[in-house]
Parts: structure tokens; sequence; C-alpha cells
């Protein structure tokens, strides 16, 4: 009897690792215990910098603000979160939702220099934890049109309308207009329109109505969309997307007016 309680124990019992593995996490447990305090500070901070590196270029990335044009939303100096997952999985951007999007061929058309690589992949380092300001051609603007839509400034009170509808803008700074530049665009499939929330300060789609896309963004090019503002502590929260574009009807299926096209 006692010897089938034994061998019936012996059977609950999780299978023991075989030598090799045990010889291995053991040869691992030896080598931590022989590190010195600061050995193993400095191993356990490249642990956690790479696992933060790992989360910011897959997932959520912080980025800091350079400039004013998205005021009074976000400022200079703030750092926001980004969701790098918010499109992956069948999302697609919505009207009024800030993002931030790689300027390259839509925004941006400079030759980037050549960099010193080990200053670059510090850089991209710091960057990656919100330590640094973001690459040349990132930016981060509100989603005003997507593809399809008829954006175009401005109605008789000065606003803007998309599709035909509207839309009152809560979010512009204090004092600025909805646009000071006439324009009228239908927005390709695929392409975004986006502008600043501090109109007078923002070069944003309207500056490159001339240029390539006619001053729209490829939606692969969006890297996610800013949804927290995580410093300085007294304005942290969230970045919600607003009930400005709530009312604007679907995209119309024809339209007269050319893509890129502007008025005035």
């Amino acid at each position: 009897m006692d010897t089938e309680v034994r061998s019936s124990a012996d059977r609950d019992r999780p299978p023991a690792l075989d030598g090799r593995a045990g010889r291995s996490l053991s040869a691992v447990r030896q080598w931590w215990r022989g590190l010195g305090f600061w050995q193993e500070l400095a191993l356990l901070a490249v642990i956690c910098c790479t696992v933060i590196a790992l989360v910011s270029a897959f997932v959520a990335q912080p980025f800091l603000i350079p400039s004013g044009s998205m005021e009074n939303t976000v400022r200079i100096g703030d750092r926001v979160l980004v969701d790098k997952l918010a499109y992956r999985f069948g999302g697609a951007p919505r009207r009024g939702d800030v993002v931030v999007f790689d300027g390259t061929g839509s925004f941006d058309f400079r030759t980037p220099p050549r960099q010193n690589p080990a200053a670059h992949l510090v850089r991209e380092a710091f960057s990656l934890v919100g330590l640094a300001n973001p690459d040349g051609t990132d930016y981060i603007k509100r989603v005003v049109g997507i593809g399809g839509d008829h954006v175009a400034c401005c109605d008789r009170q000065g606003r803007i309308t998309v599709n035909g509808h509207a839309v009152t803008e809560p979010y512009l700074y204090p004092g600025d207009t909805p646009s000071q530049v006439p324009f009228s665009i239908l927005v390709p499939p695929g392409q975004l329109w986006v502008m600043g929330d501090h109109r007078s300060a923002s070069s944003d789609s309207r500056a490159h109505l001339g240029d390539p896309g006619g001053g729209t963004v490829p939606v692969g090019k969006v890297i996610g969309r800013a949804d927290w503002i995580v410093w300085p502590f007294d304005r942290a929260g969230s970045l919600r997307r607003p009930p400005a574009f709530d009312g604007v009807p679907a995209a119309p299926t024809a339209s007269t007016t050319p893509a890129g096209g502007a008025h005035g």
C-alpha cells in the first residue's frame, strides 16, 4: 500500500528537468549569484530598457512635441503616448483623431542628411522613450478628412465643411480662424487630409496643396494615434476624439471637385 501511495504521489509531481536543462539553469543561477551589486543593477537596467524599447517599437511610443502647431491640445515639451496598434487590426483613422505620421513624400521631400551611425542610434533610442525630439519627418496633426471626403473652406460663417457639413471645431487655438487659406479638395482613397489645431502656426495639408499628393498623407504612413498626454503630470490626460465630426455624412460616391484642387 505504501508503495502504491508513493507511486501515485510521484506521478502527480511535475516532470524533473533533464540533465542538460538542469545543468544550464544551475549555471545561470550560479552566474547571477556571482554578479556584484553594480553589475546586477546594470544588467537589470539593460533588461528594462530592452523591454521598454520593444514596447515602444511595436505597441505604444511616447513622442516629444517639438512645436506649437497643435496648441492648445498639445504644447511644446509635452509627451504624448501614441498607440501603434490602433490601426493595425482592421481599424482606420477617423475624422477628429490626432495622429503621428511619417511625412516623407507628402510633407517632407528633402534628401535626408548623412548622419553619424552612432549618434543616430543614440537619438533613436532616446526618441523611443520620449527623451528626444522625434525624427524630422514625423508630424502630429488632426485628421479632418478621410479617403473620399470633400473638404472645403470656408462657408459663410467661416467654418470648414466636410461633405457639405459645416464643422464647428472647439479645439482650435483661441483667436484662430479655421483657415485663412481657401481650399477645396477631394481626398483620394487611402489618403488623409490633416490640419493642426493652431491653424495660424501650422504647416499642414494646406501648405502642401501644390506638392505631389495635394497635401494629403497616405494612411500607410500613419505611425499611430496619439491617445494620452503623459507629461507634464499637471496636463496628463486622454486625447479623446471630439464629437465635432459626428454629424458628417458619408463620403459621396462621386464628385466634380478634382483631387488636389484648390481655390484661391
